[in-house]
């Protein structure tokens, strides 16, 4: 081809158009990193669950447990839900309610005052959550951070001990970076802590395969922090190590009134038993 024809109209008519074809296939191409990007939230908007949903509903094993005893209805909300109608989730039958309070050390709940008071003031008994990001600053840094951030506990028979929400972490690698060692000496530092500024001990939310991942199924926790076991598939399923039965199962994300349902194992009694310590 001679430089004649390489100037010619023609050419760079079809020069512009196969040029135009690449650009639209790069767009297509980088599509699914930025897709990826997108998914995740900012720092501060993860929520407890958020990492059970993108796992499928966490199914932990085949082993169903099912419940002998009657069950609490509860919710657990945060952020995302803004100002909660209270009043109809009671009339509904919701009689617990764990609000979102702290993230790390970098972010507080700005709803938390009405999503905090408002079970409470309807007669719901009431708590608080702190979501665990292990790889930005200890577990005693964090739990000094809930604490002093509305995560506390008061012996009225009304609130029950504070949550430290353990699950695969939105902004990054499912297990925070951690080693299962590492990661068992955190939620150790969290939950010792806790209980020193508290006298309770924190009650752990996680998902069975996220456990076994990224604690290497640790059982040393069960003899003193009460477990929620999260799980969408119709059942508890098999439970973490060392733990015999649940106290709490968080079981669908998308329930009436605010999306986060969950069960405590018990009645309404066992609930205020657990408030009371």
């Amino acid at each position: 081809m001679n430089s004649r024809s390489l100037n010619s109209p023609a050419f760079r008519h079809r020069l512009t158009a196969a040029t135009t074809l690449l650009a639209a296939l790069g767009v297509l191409t980088a599509a699914p990193a930025n897709a990826a990007q997108a998914s995740k939230p900012p720092r501060g908007g993860a929520y407890m669950g958020i990492g059970v949903r993108a796992h499928g509903g966490a199914a932990g094993g085949t082993g169903a447990l099912q419940p002998l005893v009657t069950q609490t209805e509860g919710v657990d909300v945060s952020s995302y839900q803004g100002s909660v109608d209270w009043t109809t989730l009671w009339n509904s039958g919701v009689r617990w309610a764990y609000t979102k309070a702290t993230e790390g050390t970098y972010y507080t709940n700005p709803d938390f005052a009405q999503q905090y008071n408002g079970p409470y003031n309807v007669g719901m008994i009431r708590a608080a959550y702190h979501f665990a990001t292990p790889d930005t600053t200890s577990g005693a840094t964090q739990a000094d951070y809930f604490v002093n951030h509305g995560g506390g506990w008061s012996a009225d028979g009304r609130t029950l001990p504070g949550v430290v929400d353990l699950e695969w972490d939105p902004y990054g690698s499912a297990c925070y970076g951690l080693s299962p060692s590492a990661m068992v000496n955190w939620i150790a530092s969290f939950v010792n802590e806790y209980h020193y500024r508290t006298s309770r001990w924190a009650v752990i939310y996680t998902a069975t395969s996220w456990w076994v991942q990224c604690t290497g199924n640790y059982g040393g926790f069960a003899a003193n922090d009460p477990l929620w076991v999260a799980n969408y598939n119709g059942s508890p399923g098999t439970l973490p190590a060392g733990w015999g039965y649940y106290t709490m199962w968080q079981y669908t994300d998308s329930g009436p009134y605010v999306g986060d349902h969950d069960r405590f194992n018990g009645d309404i009694s066992r609930v205020q038993a657990l408030a009371l310590g």
